[in-house]
């Protein structure tokens, strides 16, 4: 039985020791010449302005978490919806209670204005 999991634990080896020795090769290899503009921090192109640890708005995290909790919501939906004939109803009773607690929850969210750009 242990001998089934070799081959795995050889390939888990070779990786470590491949993405340590590219680490420290990089180390190694790499000229260091800093200088004020290589040390500046870099905003996409552009100059930074202001405090690089600027604070977000709570609205923004919010809409981020409805974003995952509504895209795993497709993630369980879209095999349920191409097995639903083999599953039976037990399985549709059970992914419509999973519908209504997240239409619950989204029209909690709407109605303490959640969604609001402002």
């Amino acid at each position: 039985m242990l001998g089934s999991y070799i081959p795995l634990l050889i390939l888990f080896g070779v990786s470590i020791v491949n993405a340590l020795g590219m680490g420290i090769a990089s180390h190694i290899l790499n000229p260091r010449r800093p200088n004020p503009q290589k040390d500046m921090p870099y905003e996409s192109g552009m100059i930074p302005i202001g405090d690089t640890r600027a604070r977000f708005s709570v609205k923004f995290y919010l809409v981020a978490i409805s974003f995952i909790v509504f895209d795993l919501e497709t993630i369980f939906l879209i095999p349920w919806a191409v097995e639903m004939r083999e599953l039976g109803w037990g399985a549709f009773l059970a992914v419509s209670m999973f519908v209504f607690v997240l239409a619950v929850g989204l029209v909690y969210e709407w109605k303490k204005g959640g969604l609001e750009w402002d």
